[in-house]
């Protein structure tokens, strides 16, 4: 049994094995190449007509200098000639390994920039999506399709259809070379070909499901050490590391004996191959032995024939896993245009309005939202922020003060009534534009891989070093930087690892001075989990950046919000009592009850 894993169901491949929708669709990521696509078609022609060459001096060399069928030569003659064979044997031996280099460099390089090309623009696609998509989209899926599914595109393009192309090409020009040599020889080489493509199609379906079976452990696998990994502080302080090792070593065994079930696949259709094979050069053994015997076949023309026969069967050989790799792709090709085909539930209006000098007044009209339909989180929700205003919101959990944050940086879109930023409805304004006004310091504050700097400017090249000094200095997180050993160029490491709470806390709001926002959106629980000595200085730092700003403030502990300009209490959804903290006290309310069981201990 599986605790708490998703079975992803996009993940199993549902598709044709070639599908010419979505083929014209990765064909327009070769577009740019299509030289160098065209460059390496040419070398690959060129490497199978090459590839046919050499049975056909070896049978030339047989017939006409170690067993002719006429002694018209001597043996000074017959040395020289064979020389002669030998060399050109060489020299096609190696036009045959230089086309086969640069056929494989350029699918190579082919592959390699359609999969920049193509992370790129799945990169730059998800950050312009909707937050509601992340909420449904675990990061391992996404990234899952950043990497394995490109991959197998990758695959496909560098030894998957043009492979499958050449080997086309092969089976083609051996079979008229077959049927030139000996038609008689040939047909009877051809008997085993009808089981032999019959057996083909069998396996073809059986490893296609498996394959399907595959693709769903490998994503269940990576969602389940995607999720252990992120929450590994708490599998280590609830001691869950064996229970979880348990659960994840069923998934990785049954992933194991999928892929077992799959090389069982593989090895049998290439023995049943192999046997046919044999089957195909005994019968040209006997068959084309007689006719050697009554001399209407030479020897060299045999010894030519059963080379041809086994290269015939190369191609066919390889035919389960080039059908594998062309199913890996249409199936990753699907998965990767569903990510890119989603579009952006919350976007700019055709025709927005543009901020003049931001003051910063904020004012909720009549809103209704729910993140699901119908399942309303704020309810007629009506108040007015005047500019450089400090306000508090309060409630208990549940009562919809978090979402709050979310509408005014307009990272969801309300169902009802309106928000307006001095005037303007915020859907009205290009996002971009609207939260470029807009600071946040959160719960949770995320730091990014790199330095203190880059951390603090995020990489805005018009905020220069003395801005971040400056920022940094006014909300007391100089004090920690300077202690540092390489100090503001110090390299943090991924999500601040090696930083307290408080310091990466410290960061966030020396981020939000340094961008220095007109509107301040602030948790209250970045201020808890300190020591005190560092609450002090973090209570300090937010007060200073409420300073001349519009501060709402997401209170969870009344006593940070004493000194507010106004407190507006919600419940499940509502305003129900709005005022100064006396005045809330005062009125025996929901704030009271709040705040008595806060300190009634």
């Amino acid at each position: 049994m599986y605790l708490l894993i998703p079975l992803y169901q996009e993940d199993e491949i549902l598709g044709k094995a070639y599908d010419a929708r979505i083929m014209r669709r990765l064909l327009t990521y070769v577009r740019p190449y299509l030289r160098l696509s065209i460059v390496a078609l040419v070398f690959l022609i060129l490497l199978s007509l090459v590839d046919l060459v050499g049975p056909a001096l070896i049978g030339y060399g047989i017939d006409h200098y170690i067993a002719p069928t006429t002694q018209t030569l001597n043996d000074i003659q017959r040395g020289t000639g064979l020389l002669e064979v030998s060399s050109v044997y060489l020299f096609v031996l190696v036009i045959g390994l230089i086309l086969r280099y640069l056929h494989v460099l350029f699918l190579s390089i082919i592959g390699q920039r359609i999969m920049f090309d193509m992370r790129s623009q799945m990169f730059d696609h998800l950050q312009r999506l909707s937050l509601s998509y992340f909420d449904h989209n675990p990061v391992g899926r996404l990234m899952t399709r950043l990497t394995n599914d490109v991959d197998a595109l990758n695959e496909m393009f560098t030894s998957g259809a043009i492979s499958i192309l050449g080997d086309v090409l092969t089976i083609l020009g051996i079979t008229i070379l077959l049927l030139v040599i000996n038609w008689q020889l040939a047909l009877v080489t051809f008997v085993v070909i009808p089981p032999l493509f019959w057996i083909a199609s069998y396996f073809r379906v059986a490893l296609r499901d498996n394959f399907r079976a595959i693709r769903v452990r490998l994503a269940r696998i990576n969602a389940y050490i995607a999720e252990n990994i992120g929450g590994m502080y708490i599998v280590q302080l609830f001691n869950r590391e064996q229970r979880n090792f348990e659960q994840f070593d069923e998934l990785n065994r049954d992933y194991l004996h999928q892929t077992i079930r799959s090389l069982l696949y593989f090895i049998s259709f290439s023995s049943i191959t192999n046997f046919l094979s044999a089957v195909a050069i005994a019968l040209i053994i006997w068959y084309g032995g007689g006719r050697v015997l009554v001399g209407a076949l030479t020897i060299g023309a045999l010894v030519a024939y059963l080379q041809y026969v086994d290269r015939f069967f190369l191609p066919v050989r390889d035919l389960a896993e080039k059908y594998n790799i062309l199913q890996s792709a249409m199936a990753s090709s699907e998965r990767i245009f569903k990510v890119l085909d989603e579009s952006a539930t919350i976007q700019d209006h055709s025709e927005p309005e543009e901020f003049g000098n931001v003051h910063g007044e904020i004012e909720f009209k009549d809103v209704w939202f729910a993140y699901n339909p119908s399942d309303w989180v704020l309810k007629g929700i009506s108040f007015k922020i005047r500019a450089g205003e400090r306000v508090a919101f309060v409630g208990a959990t549940g009562a919809g003060k978090t979402s709050l944050i979310s509408l005014i940086s307009r990272f969801y879109d309300i169902q009802k009534g309106e928000i307006l930023v001095d005037g303007i409805d915020v859907r009205n304004v290009r996002q971009k534009d609207l939260r470029k006004h807009v600071g946040a310091v959160l719960q949770d504050p995320f730091i990014f891989s790199g330095t203190i700097a880059s951390n603090i400017r995020l990489h805005e090249e018009h905020i220069s070093d003395e801005q971040i000094r400056k920022a940094a200095e006014y909300v007391n997180a100089a004090h920690f930087i300077e202690q540092l050993p390489d100090k503001y160029n110090q390299e943090v490491r991924e999500r601040g690892a090696g930083l307290s709470v408080g310091q990466k806390q410290l960061l966030a709001f020396a981020r939000a001075i340094a961008f220095n926002p007109e509107i301040l959106l602030i948790l209250d629980e970045a201020t808890s989990s300190v020591d005190t000595e560092t609450e002090v200085l973090i209570e300090d730092a937010l007060n200073k950046l409420m300073l001349y700003r519009t501060s709402i403030i997401i209170a969870h502990r009344l006593s940070t919000i004493r000194n507010v300009d106004r407190i507006i209490v919600m419940h499940k959804g509502r305003i129900v009592e709005q005022g100064t903290h006396e005045q809330l006290l005062g009125q025996q309310g929901v704030y009271r009850r709040l705040y008595e069981f806060q300190y009634a201990q």
